[in-house]
């Protein structure tokens, strides 16, 4: 049985209250309000109503000031309000519904009129919600898409260095175990673990040969690596959407170091953001852990030991600090996410590590 339609009915006069019972009893449920204080009460109390009945000239404040309080609270201002009143001046009306009125039901009170006024009211208000699920839903859709494409084509940028591993898994679960370790909340930690698989896309502007080398790099070569930062900073750009904007800090900061030695910018401490500090340690714990061009892999446990070391020189202390309570962690998903796993875990790391 679907669930009927909630009304507030915020009036002075008991008489009034009581006929609006009889009139929409039958159809409707209702809740009852005798002065301001009631009737702000009342409407932010589950269940919420889905209209609410307003009398102008209610006790301490009136019917203009209570809609205003409501239209100021996001939770409530989309509740429609119709105004009752024995004022009968189209200046009054006009006043109503400028203040955020759907309508105006005036005393002497017409059943019929006041019937049809409600369902009216009630069936845009239904069609408002179908249309904001819809829009969610289509949001929701699109920002899913928008998360597979960055994560297939941070994939993508890791088969053109030589082959399909479990990078960009690793690395976004070791940034929001960081994230969470330095008592971020979680929008922020959802925010940068969504945004790490694009902290190296500025590889793409490095030569395939230079990323697929064997042997030493030259100082040039070297050189043209160390300007990948600025070039995934450039392949991202601007972006008011705070995933894009974080991704772009992390591309453009994680080779800086704390001591001020890093590259591109030479930031030093505190001038370095806290997304590029966070990377700087998943990055390096990811570097150590896997096999390199250049070196072996080294276990876990060293590689904890070493960016202990670096606390204060490669890396923000604080960030080591939560990185060492964590590292138990850090190992389960080096463990969980193996590179000869790769062709068979999926990319879905949209959910954070759960709290602990």
């Amino acid at each position: 049985m679907a669930q009927r339609p909630l009304i507030l009915v915020a009036d002075d006069s008991e008489d009034i209250r009581n006929l609006f019972e009889v009139m929409l009893k039958p159809k409707y449920d209702l809740k009852f309000a005798a002065n301001s204080d009631e009737t702000l009460a009342q409407v932010d109390t589950d269940p919420i109503p889905d209209l609410i009945l307003l009398d102008i000239e209610m006790p301490s404040l009136n019917g203009y000031e209570i809609i205003a309080r409501l239209k100021a609270n996001p939770s409530l201002a989309q509740i429609p309000v119709i105004f009752v009143t024995a004022r009968a001046d189209p200046k009054d009306q006009a006043r109503g519904l400028m203040a955020g009125a759907v309508d105006y039901i005036t005393k002497p009170i017409s059943a019929p009129i006041t019937l049809l006024r409600v369902r009216t009211q009630l069936a845009l208000q239904d069609q408002r919600r179908a249309l904001e699920e819809q829009v969610q839903a289509r949001t929701e859709e699109l920002h899913e898409t928008r998360l597979d494409l960055i994560r297939r084509l941070a994939r993508a940028m890791e088969i053109r260095e030589g082959g399909l591993t479990n990078r960009v898994l690793r690395v976004s679960e070791y940034v929001a175990l960081l994230a969470q370790a330095l008592g971020l909340n979680n929008r922020t930690v959802e925010i940068l673990s969504q945004a790490a698989p694009l902290y190296d896309i500025g590889k793409l502007g490095v030569s395939g040969y230079i990323l697929k080398k064997s042997d030493a790099l030259t100082a040039s070569e070297w050189e043209a690596v160390r300007r990948h930062p600025e070039i995934g900073a450039g392949i991202i750009g601007e972006h008011k959407d705070p995933m894009l904007a974080q991704a772009r800090v992390m591309a453009l900061t994680h080779h800086e170091r704390w001591d001020g030695a890093g590259y591109p910018g030479k930031l030093k401490g505190d001038a370095i953001p806290v997304p590029g500090r966070i990377m700087a340690v998943a990055d390096a714990f990811e570097a150590m852990t896997t096999t390199q061009r250049h070196h072996e892999p080294v276990s876990t446990q060293e590689a904890v030991k070493r960016i202990a070391e670096e606390a204060g020189k490669q890396f923000d202390p604080r960030v080591v600090a939560a990185f060492l309570k964590v590292a138990k962690d850090f190992d389960a998903a080096h463990a969980k996410y193996k590179d000869e796993l790769a062709g068979i875990h999926n990319l879905d790391f949209s959910a954070a590590p759960k709290k602990r």
